[in-house]
């Protein structure tokens, strides 16, 4: 990404830039260790529906994971029939079951309750599964971890293994992780649901082993192939995989503009024209996200805040070999997923432009104007 094109050639601010070089690299990547593993590709579109990842995604792709029937329809009307569409949520709701029934390839209920309520509506339409919660954590903090106490997410395996539920379906859906850097909880988790369910699963079609793994960060790959390796040729399962930001963190990024800059207890502080509402994890689980300017060892540090009259609505403090400027362009990396997905207007500021990016030229592809956010709040 040439970070200063993006500067000179887009005027509008702030502005979603998607890298589609860095998409379609991350894809070829991805689709290399599809070809190595045997293991199918679904995009998990929740992390960023925009149509063109999707359009860009599909030949590199077996499907798509969705969770919502909007992600169905959206997914069904990207694929047109060419490809897979696994559907796994919480929050099957009895009345849009027969819609969901004629776009899924896959359903994945969360409960034994949702199963014995459902299914029998949904045998002629789609492949049948389970979400399983396997017991076991990976994660310190207990809002990204599946399997904290008290979990929501998926059935017990203490209590599937022995159910009878567990004969009356095609296959199984895990998800321990969230933004995993090795294989050490696929292996442990693969470990203990073979040894609970090896006879049944001999008798099923698939495997989803869910998201979550950084694919990209992780430099050895022959744990993931050699597990793949064992499920197909033992059980002769169908194993899929469905990351998420694995393919979109890296090709997002969010231009903005210095609007205001003062002094606060000391400290300076900078208002840029987005705010964390554009990124709402950054608020949300207090992060900080990648600068292109930040010096490490600059002699001018700064706090860099969004324009909305929320408190918190900061991004945090980086540093600067020079003070900023009001007009000076700033660049936040790497926020392809679950930013745009999650974005609002609050206090009625509007969303980014949003803007492709490719070695041959940078083009807008969406603007949002007032009447956007009239009819959002109109009364039907």
């Amino acid at each position: 990404m040439d970070i200063q094109a993006l500067k000179d050639q887009i005027s509008t601010s702030p502005a979603f830039v998607l890298d589609e070089t860095e998409l379609v690299n991350t894809l070829s990547t991805l689709n290399g260790l599809r070809t190595q593993s045997g293991c199918k590709l679904l995009y998990s579109i929740k992390s960023l529906p925009f149509s063109r990842v999707l359009d860009i995604a599909k030949p590199y792709v077996d499907g798509f994971a969705v969770s919502s029937l909007f992600e169905a329809q959206l997914a069904n009307e990207t694929l047109a029939g060419q490809g897979s569409i696994h559907l796994t949520t919480p929050g099957i709701r009895a009345d849009e079951l027969d819609e969901l029934a004629k776009l899924c390839t896959h359903i994945s209920f969360n409960s034994l309750t949702q199963h014995q309520h459902f299914a029998a509506r949904l045998n002629k339409f789609a492949s049948i599964g389970l979400r399983v919660n396997p017991k076991l954590s990976f994660l310190s903090d207990e809002r990204f971890n599946p399997c904290r106490q008290y979990s929501k997410l998926g059935v017990d395996i203490d209590s599937l293994w022995q159910s009878s539920t567990i004969d009356q379906v095609q296959g199984l859906h895990i998800h321990t992780v969230f933004s995993a850097t090795d294989y050490t909880p696929l292996i442990k988790t693969l470990d203990k649901l073979t040894s609970y369910m090896s006879d049944k699963l001999a008798r099923m079609n698939w495997l989803n082993l869910g998201g979550g793994y950084l694919f990209d960060q992780i430099s050895d790959h022959r744990p993931f192939i050699a597990a793949i390796a064992r499920l197909k040729s033992k059980y002769e399962l169908e194993v899929y995989i469905e990351p998420g930001k694995a393919i979109v963190g890296h090709c997002g990024y969010l231009l903005a503009t210095v609007i205001d800059s003062f002094v606060s207890d000391g400290k300076t502080i900078v208002i840029l024209d987005t705010s964390v509402n554009h990124h709402p994890e950054v608020f949300e689980y207090q992060r900080q996200p990648a600068l292109h300017e930040h010096q490490p060892h600059g002699r001018y540090p700064t706090v860099l805040a969004g324009c909305t009259c929320l408190a918190g609505d900061i991004f945090g403090e980086y540093r600067f070999d020079k003070p900023l400027q009001i007009g000076d362009r700033l660049v936040f990396k790497h926020i392809g997923a679950y930013s745009l997905v999650k974005a609002n207007r609050f206090n009625g500021y509007n969303l980014p432009d949003i803007f492709r990016y490719n070695a041959n030229a940078i083009k807008r592809l969406k603007h949002y104007t007032y009447q956007d956010y009239r009819q959002q709040w109109l009364a039907d």
